[in-house]
């Protein structure tokens, strides 16, 4: 049975393992640097998390959970007459995208695909795809739009897609190439 400090510092790992793919990718998650952000033994790294597999799968679950708690808070605060698009833009972008632009969704996407290259996460991604989905369904109902599965899919496919080829022509504002996408798609 876990400690309440153990407990504790395998907490402090993950998120720490979390700032780090968040700021870095996958490539920034090293134990040293772990070890580092969380202020702890770099022995701490290796006793709580038996391989840097583990140590990645903790950072992405920790991450992946942070987001979808900043989503759900996104829907929670949306207001009747607020534009339903940057609700979802804000699940799929994420919130920081109004802010950092371009850097923050290719830092996102980077890591997505990256996840791509690390089939231990197949599972973590799938499970948190689904709450995501979930999510997205719930704002475009409060928008008037029910999408099925299929179609919910089509859409995120959009914006994914309107996305890639806004960040490979290195468009500034990646955001707004998928509002005008979302919106077009939303309007038919």
């Amino acid at each position: 049975m876990a400690t309440e400090k153990g407990e504790r510092r395998r907490g402090l790992l993950a998120a720490a393992a979390a700032e780090l793919l968040a700021e870095g990718g996958f490539e920034a998650i090293r134990h040293r640097a772990v070890a580092e952000r969380a202020d702890v033994p770099l022995a701490a790294t290796t006793y709580y998390f038996g391989t840097l597999d583990d140590l990645v799968i903790a950072g992405a679950e920790h991450l992946g959970r942070t987001e979808l708690d900043e989503a759900r808070a996104s829907l929670d605060a949306a207001r009747p007459h607020d534009d339903p698009s940057e609700v979802v833009l804000d699940m799929l972008l994420g919130a920081r995208s109004r802010t950092d632009g371009l850097d923050a969704v290719l830092r996102r996407f980077e890591r997505l695909v990256g996840a791509g290259r690390r089939p231990y996460l197949a599972p973590l991604m799938r499970d948190q795809r689904t709450e995501l989905d979930a999510l997205l369904a719930q704002a475009l109902r409060r928008a008037g739009h029910t999408p099925d599965a299929k179609e919910l899919r089509r859409i995120v496919a959009l914006i994914d897609g309107a996305v890639v080829s806004a960040l490979i022509e290195a468009d500034a504002d990646p955001r707004r190439i998928a509002r005008e996408a979302l919106v077009d798609a939303l309007s038919r």
